[in-house]
């Protein structure tokens, strides 16, 4: 085969394509390879002819990797040695970060499988069986490797596809369900954060979970929404009945009668709860106005009270005054005594009322003292009767009237005539002692 001109440049045979992951980025490994290094003994895997033509000694047979003209055949071997051992180089450093899980394992398998299927083409002299061998060897762990990471990016595909449905299906339910509204609020925020750093989904399978987020959001809003809308509504009634109870209540704050006014202000109370909740601001100063003219009814109210009390307590003690000098009325003439009773009552009635604990015991001991007066009067209508002593005077005339009769009928002989009047005498002075002892009785 014909060389290249004399002192010509190295033309080398058709080489397979290098990555650029030929450049080494990381130390070599710590572990000799298994493959030895050409650049120690060059002559071992190659030779040169007298043309400069490099051969590539394998268990096959020579093939041609490429010429050398620039110097001594020596120096062409060893140029094609060297670059072999860049090769198994680059070779040991994909083997070692593929070991220590340095790198992607698919772009590893990649750079592997190009170097492998480069080899029959390499423009090198070296142990290129033994580098064939290290590289299926590195191919086959980085397949593994490659299978590793692909169950791995599946399994972490599925940890945040389930994360993500159960943060969905957690949106649904505050959507549908949860009234504490500030703290759903609060917690769909939070699983908005932790969405957005969920990763490793494909996109058609984010972007449905994402809908069913969005929409439960959406949905959760819309229903918070209405909720306040509402509450609004209630709020503005709420706050338009209390202006009218406070109204009412700063009206009714000058009255003077006491007990219905106060009854009012009860139910105005009771309609006041009843009434619900304004904003906080309108109704506190809402409540500060009903307040204010409730206690200053019940101030006013207490004190009128106060001094009303104070009068009746005096006046009981006038009445007691009363009482000592009505039980010290002379009942020996009943006339008199009825007079100075009838005087007593008229003082009575214009001394005016008493604290309600006092009435009936005041009430009894007067009640005690017409009592006395009634029954001496009685006694003395019962002794001067004109009923009673007719009664006495004809009683006593029956018993002459029989006793003269016995007696004319004892002097005329007649006994029997005579014991007949005499038991009529008898009976009749019988029935004049009862009468005498009930008229002296009354």
């Amino acid at each position: 085969m014909p060389g290249p001109p004399a002192g010509a440049a190295p033309r080398p045979a058709p080489a397979a394509p290098v990555t650029p992951a030929a450049t080494p980025t990381a130390p070599a490994p710590a572990a000799p390879s298994p493959v030895a290094a050409a650049s120690t003994d060059p002559a071992r895997w190659g030779r040169v002819d007298a043309e400069g033509t490099i051969y590539l000694i394998t268990a096959e047979g020579e093939r041609i990797v490429g010429s050398w003209q620039a110097g001594a055949p020596e120096e062409g071997l060893a140029h094609f040695a060297r670059r072999f051992d860049d090769l198994l180089t680059e070779v040991e450093l994909l083997t070692a970060r593929l070991a220590v899980g340095g790198g992607d394992p698919k772009h590893a398998l990649s750079s592997a499988k190009t170097l492998r299927d480069g080899l029959p083409e390499a423009a090198v002299i070296g142990d290129v069986a033994g580098l064939r061998a290290r590289l299926d060897g590195l191919v086959a762990q980085a397949e593994q490797s490659v299978g590793a990471a692909r169950s791995a990016r599946d399994a972490q595909r599925a940890a945040a596809v389930a994360r993500k449905e159960e943060l969905a299906a957690e949106a649904e339910q505050m959507a549908a369900e949860a009234t504490q509204w500030k703290q759903a609020g609060d917690r769909l925020k939070a699983i908005l954060e932790e969405w957005r750093t969920i990763r490793g989904i494909d996109r058609k399978t984010d972007e449905a979970l994402w809908k069913r987020f969005s929409k439960a959001r959406e949905a959760f809003n819309r229903r918070r929404g209405s909720h306040f809308a509402d509450l609004d509504r209630q709020r503005a009634a709420a706050k338009a009945r209390k202006e009218e109870l406070a109204a009412e209540a700063e009206a009714l704050a000058d009255s003077t009668d006491w007990g219905p006014t106060a009854a009012r202000y009860r139910d105005l109370m009771t309609e006041w709860k009843a009434a619900g909740r304004a904003q906080k601001d309108a109704d506190d100063a809402l409540w500060q106005r009903f307040r204010a003219a409730q206690d200053a009814f019940f101030a006013r109210r207490t004190e009128t009270f106060n001094e009303r009390d104070a009068e009746f307590v005096a006046n009981a003690e006038s009445k007691k005054a009363l009482l000592a000098e009505a039980e010290k009325i002379d009942l020996s003439d009943p006339d008199s005594a009825r007079a100075a009773l009838r005087t007593i009552q008229e003082r009575w009635e214009e001394i005016g009322k008493v604290p309600r604990e006092d009435i009936r015991p005041l009430e009894a001991r007067l009640r005690a003292v017409e009592d006395k007066v009634r029954e001496a009067a009685d006694r003395q209508w019962r002794r001067t009767d004109p009923e009673a002593e007719a009664r006495v005077a004809q009683f006593r005339d029956r018993v002459a009237q029989f006793e003269a009769q016995a007696e004319k009928a004892r002097a005329a002989g007649d006994t029997r005539r005579a014991e007949e009047a005499q038991r009529q005498a008898d009976q009749w002075r019988e029935w004049l002692r009862t009468a005498e002892q009930a008229v002296q009785g009354r």
